[in-house]
């Protein structure tokens, strides 16, 4: 290491972080209440501490200072002086050492210490106490990066919303098991873009991948004492660098190589990302980075005793989006992955929690004004997760337009339907159709409704019709953690069974379901491994497995029974770009828009009767087609049928209008059939669910 200056000079107060500018660094962070703060240099193991030195101005409440002759490479931590007043929210301790919120790489692993808390544990006083001892040994330090990048060449997709179609993925889980991939790439970034992997997105026609978290995050201390991992990743411990442990290299380039190859493959990348709180938990919780700076500035404080933090996260501590640096601190986040790393588009976890003000929920808050307004940000694919677990905490349908959203009553009435619940059909076909009722305000589309049947939370498809009970126990929490109620069928034995009538009908279901999710008005989104009928054994909240419980079986994807799944699913996401009714860019409400009588949204019982306020109103009805129709470029009605049989016995289906010849589809009862010609009728299997369509001449 070249020898450095022995003081800083002023520098600038932006941008925040540490940034390079060829003849030294500039170091610059936020923080409102503190009375000093000090760089601290290390050397390039990380472990010894080579200069501490005074961040010399503070300009707008941001500390800085310029370090020149310093490079890229050079490893650093900040140490924050002020009260340690608990009771008033401050709890500065010098004793440890800080990460930059804004590094952008890490050097090391947290070494889960006593000493990396500002407090005594055990000590009677709690939290209230005051820890002498060094954190910077079990601390990993912020590394100063030089990341330029050339995008010129790069090409997004940016696939529109109403063609998008989603597969949700984890980094290590879905390569760690690929042959095709060399071995010290598997469970990489750089395995992302292996054509292996290409392939596979593309034979099944998915237009964006969408990544678990991939922003550093802890390994829980309570999870490594019991053995296992942090697999899923919510529990961030740096916002703008990347989890070093996806890399398969020593350069974060492998990361942009990846997105750049999924772009030239017409796939977009989507992160799955974790503002709402961070790893530091409770007012009990370490002191690594967030609350050593300004924990009263950062985090939501409960009003009349700011000791303690306001849990709306259930992880502890929320984030506190009423500040104007902390909503900046996660715009520039969220700007950097979208500028450096390429990345299409982001799906906020708790998304509620970012529209968090004193007073609730609100869709016009600030961060939500913020992002929409920015000409980065507000051009990106933007989904939010509707609920978190405080008050008023479930917000399905209220987010501001430019934003999609997960809708959970998709997932829970299209698993109702098919376990046979009585009373569904009504609920259903306003989730077929897009959910009008929850998003058709403020000019938002169809597409704000992602639907999905499964995701990363919860059962996976095959384990929805193979469990009814989760089976949690490699969690080590006596299987009491995970949901409870999973609107779950095994169809007649509980986990894998060698009776072929089981088999068949959960084989009959996983495909109607998948073909429900992926004719329905919305944006569809699959979890990996679902195409194949990948299994976690019935953990529902495999979160802490990182083996084989989580990762997928691409040799289980090879079976005969895999390779005919994915082809099922492959044939439906094609039909699905074939017809554009069935991917329509505005809501369907029966209108004649079409012309000859034919509405572009009509629904009929199983006898070709429309259906009376009664029939919508009989628990017991289980048969249900929608058909959706437009008129074609070419001076033509298009219309296509889905029929669904939510029964146990088959049932004929009367197809309106007489005197038409139509042509089914895909039926899920038999995948291997080809695409045929019918008449008037045709009969559904038990549990079975049918696409078809005809084309009729326009009258002039």
């Amino acid at each position: 290491m070249p020898s450095l200056a022995d003081r800083l000079q002023p520098g600038s107060p932006y941008p925040l972080g540490a940034t390079f500018d060829g003849l030294g660094i500039n170091f610059a962070v936020f923080s409102a209440n503190a009375d000093a703060i000090e760089l601290c240099l290390f050397d390039p193991a990380g472990k010894r501490e080579l200069a501490r030195l005074p961040l010399p101005e503070c300009t707008d409440e941001v500390w800085h200072g310029y370090l020149p002759d310093a490079e890229p490479g050079l490893l650093y931590g900040f140490r924050a002086h002020g009260a340690y007043d608990p009771e008033a929210g401050h709890r500065f301790n010098p004793h440890k050492l800080l990460l930059d919120p804004y590094a952008r790489r890490l050097h090391g692993t947290i070494k889960w210490t006593d000493a990396l808390h500002g407090y005594r544990i055990g000590h009677r006083r709690e939290d209230l106490s005051f820890d002498k001892r060094d954190s910077a040994p079990a601390m990993p330090k912020g590394v100063v990066v030089d990341d330029h990048w050339d995008w010129s060449r790069d090409r997004r997709p940016n696939t529109p919303w109403s063609d998008t179609v989603i597969y949700e993925a984890h980094t290590k889980g879905l390569t760690r098991l690929m042959e095709e991939v060399p071995a010290r790439e598997r469970g990489t970034y750089a395995a992302l873009g292996h054509p292996a992997v290409i392939r596979h997105l593309q034979r099944l026609g998915v237009t964006a991948l969408e990544l678990l978290p991939i922003h550093a995050f802890t390994q829980d201390r309570f999870l490594q004492e019991k053995g296992l991992r942090n697999y899923w990743g919510y529990n961030t411990l740096g916002f703008f660098a990347p989890e070093q442990a996806y890399m398969s290299s020593e350069h974060q380039d492998e990361l942009r190589r990846a997105v750049h190859r999924l772009h030239n493959a017409g796939i977009e990348v989507i992160l799955d990302v974790v503002y709402n709180h961070t790893c530091e938990g409770s007012e009990k919780g370490p002191t690594l980075s967030w609350r050593g700076l300004d924990n009263a500035s950062y985090y939501r404080l409960v009003a009349d005793q700011p000791r303690y933090t306001i849990n709306d996260t259930g992880t502890g501590n929320t984030l506190n989006m009423s500040k104007g640096r902390v909503i900046q601190m996660v715009a520039d986040s969220l700007r950097y992955w979208a500028t450096s790393f390429g990345i299409d588009g982001f799906r906020f976890d708790l998304g509620l929690t970012l529209g968090r003000e004193a007073t609730g929920f609100d869709p016009g808050s600030a961060f939500f004004d913020v992002v929409r307004q920015d000409p980065v940000l507000g051009r990106l694919k933007l989904i939010a997760e509707p609920w978190d677990v405080g008050i008023g905490g479930y917000q399905l349908g209220n987010f501001p337009p430019g934003f999609a959203e997960w809708n959970d009553k998709y997932r829970d009435t299209v698993r109702r339907y098919w376990r046979g619940d009585a009373g569904q059909r009504g609920e259903l076909a306003a989730r077929l159709s897009g959910s009008g009722d929850l998003f058709d305000r403020r000019a938002r589309r169809p597409w704000a409704s992602v639907n999905f049947i499964a995701a990363h939370d919860g059962f996976t498809l095959a384990d929805t019709v193979m469990y009814e009970d989760r089976h949690n126990e490699a969690n080590g929490e006596d299987n009491r953690d995970g949901h409870d109620n999973n609107h779950s069928r095994n169809w007649g034995a509980e986990g894998p069974t060698d009776d072929p009538s089981i088999n068949d009908a959960r084989g009959r279901v996983m495909r109607s379901m998948m073909t429900t999710l992926l004719a329905s008005l919305g944006t569809p989104m699959l979890v990996a491994g679902d195409e194949f009928g990948r299994t976690q054994q019935g953990n529902n909240n495999a979160y802490c497995q990182d083996n084989a419980i989580s990762w997928l079986d691409w040799k289980a994807a090879a079976s005969p029974d895999g390779e005919a799944l994915i082809d099922f699913t492959a044939r439906l996401i094609a039909l699905r770009k074939r017809y554009p009714v069935l991917h329509a860019a505005t809501f369907l409400y029966g209108q004649e828009t079409p012309g000859q009588g034919i509405n572009d949204i009509e629904w009929w019982d199983e006898r070709g009767q429309s259906l009376s306020p009664e029939d919508w109103q009989n628990a017991e009805g289980r048969a249900l087609l929608m058909r959706r129709a437009i008129r074609t470029a070419g001076d033509e009605v298009e219309a296509v049928s889905l029929l669904l049989n939510g029964g146990s016995d088959p049932v004929t289906f009367r197809l309106p209008p007489p005197g038409e010849r139509r042509r089914v589809l895909i039926d899920s009862a038999k995948p291997d059939q080809a695409e045929i010609e019918i008449g008037d009728e045709y009969e559904v299997a038990p549990q079975g669910a049918v696409l078809l369509t005809w084309t009729s001449a326009w009258a002039a």
